[in-house]
């Protein structure tokens, strides 16, 4: 990164660069349940929905990654936390997603939350897995054959989990 990494909530003024990030992932199928097809609109509305926070993450000013945090369920199960996070193709592998991740779990503890949780870590997304087991996450459920892959076909997906605490909020 040329320049600290910025982390702040998304204005409407991000909307063009977090597309520019959405509809790439989106498209190739391969890591979110989400319809290939889906339009702009119905993708950002999904992205934006009144209960999600969005975030993004700038270098230099340029938006490389986006997240979104919202309580994984309603009532009884809103102590807990869930998020989904994207990252630009051409900032892959500089870091980004660990800095989301980071302030992710930081921003939930701080909003209360309890524990964090993935519902639907595509087994396949190996990079993924890893990131969120070095943040501490554990694979506690495996869903035999629940993602249809576009070239691997049908594949696992994981249910991810870690509790949170005073120290994650920094």
């Amino acid at each position: 990164m040329t320049t600290p990494l910025l982390i702040r909530p998304a204005e409407p003024g991000d909307t063009d660069a977090i597309w520019s990030i959405l509809e790439p992932v989106i498209r190739a199928g391969e890591t979110y349940a989400l319809p290939r097809d889906g339009s702009r609109e119905a993708m950002l509305a999904y992205w934006f929905a009144p209960a999600n926070q969005v975030f993004v993450a700038l270098d230099g000013g340029r938006v490389l990654g986006t997240y979104m945090l919202k309580a994984n369920q309603q009532g009884g199960g809103a102590h807990v936390a869930n998020a989904g996070f994207m990252t630009h193709a051409d900032a892959v592998g500089r870091g980004i997603a660990r800095a989301m991740g980071r302030h992710a779990i930081e921003g939930a503890t701080r909003q209360g939350f309890l524990a964090m949780q993935f519902n639907f870590v595509v087994a396949s997304n190996t990079r993924a897995v890893a990131l969120w087991e070095s943040l501490g996450f554990s694979r506690i459920a495996r869903l035999p054959e629940a993602f249809r892959h576009p070239s691997l076909g049908l594949v696992d997906a994981l249910v991810m989990h870690r509790k949170l605490g005073a120290d994650d909020a920094s």
